[in-house]
């Protein structure tokens, strides 16, 4: 039977073998033990048993290195064996977070920004002046419009002939109702912009001609009575007999735009 090689790479090194091998190699100065690098790369052993080697250096006396020069018949003097090498029994240090304390998590960190305080919504101005405003101004448009009318040939009418003879009403009150009525309602979705862009377009200067037919109206009248006139010329018979017709065309053609979102 062949004693094994230090070096030999045929067969596995006992660690027996390579231990007095180990203790003679050539150090650096300050360097009490080899790497365990140069024991793998001196005896061509793995890391495992590099690492158990090198325990052995450090936990071992150092004694005589037995003479590698004998036969290999000689068998190498086997070293006492050496005590296990039994791990550290002092665990490592755990590294614990420490948690804040329950008062400082019910109250806000001092570096977040306090949101501002939402302020109170605007109130609304009140509407109940616009009637008093709006009752004398009615009692003279209202008039005005009804006088107007009979000077253009409006007047008593009896709408439901053979169905209701009694029944009759004075055909001049459709100037004001509907003139002025559109008017304000013409006004009304101009200024509140939340209609489409040719909705708004038509309300706006039709509100201002509704405004601007009214008062000449209203002038027309006052002019025809002041001269003592009981019968209005014909051109402005003409434009007053056209109103209602244009009005029903204004308005509905301004509520066919709002409605329209194209």
């Amino acid at each position: 039977m062949t004693a094994p090689t230090i070096n030999g790479t045929r067969y596995p090194q006992p660690i027996e073998h390579l231990l007095p091998a180990a203790r003679a190699l050539d150090l650096p100065d300050g360097e009490a033990f080899p790497s365990r690098n140069r024991l793998m790369r001196e005896f061509r052993i793995g890391a495992p048993k590099a690492g158990e080697l090198l325990a052995l250096l450090k936990t071992e006396p150092a004694t005589q290195p037995a003479d590698t020069t004998e036969p290999a018949t000689t068998d190498p003097a086997v070293p006492e064996p050496a005590p296990p090498v039994e791990p550290d029994p002092t665990p490592a240090p755990e590294i614990t977070t420490p948690e804040p304390p329950a008062e400082a998590s019910a109250v806000s960190r001092p570096d977040t920004p306090t949101p501002p305080p939402t302020p109170a919504p605007p109130r609304r101005a009140v509407a109940w002046p616009v009637v008093l405003l709006a009752l004398p101004a009615f009692v003279a448009i209202w008039s005005g419009w009804v006088g107007l009318g009979g000077l253009t040939g409006f007047g008593i009418v009896h709408p439901l002939p053979g169905i209701w003879d009694s029944f009759s009403i004075n055909s001049a009150i459709t100037l004001p109702i509907g003139v002025e009525t559109y008017g304000a309602y013409a006004l009304y979705v101009w200024l509140s912009g939340r209609v489409p862009a040719p909705a708004l377009r038509f309300a706006k200067w039709s509100a201002l001609g509704s405004l601007v037919v009214g008062a000449l109206g209203q002038v027309a009248y006052h002019l025809l009575v002041a001269a003592g006139i009981t019968s209005a010329p014909w051109w402005i018979t003409t434009a007053v007999a056209c109103l209602p017709v244009a009005v029903l065309g204004m308005g509905a053609a301004l509520a066919h735009l709002v409605r329209t979102h194209d």
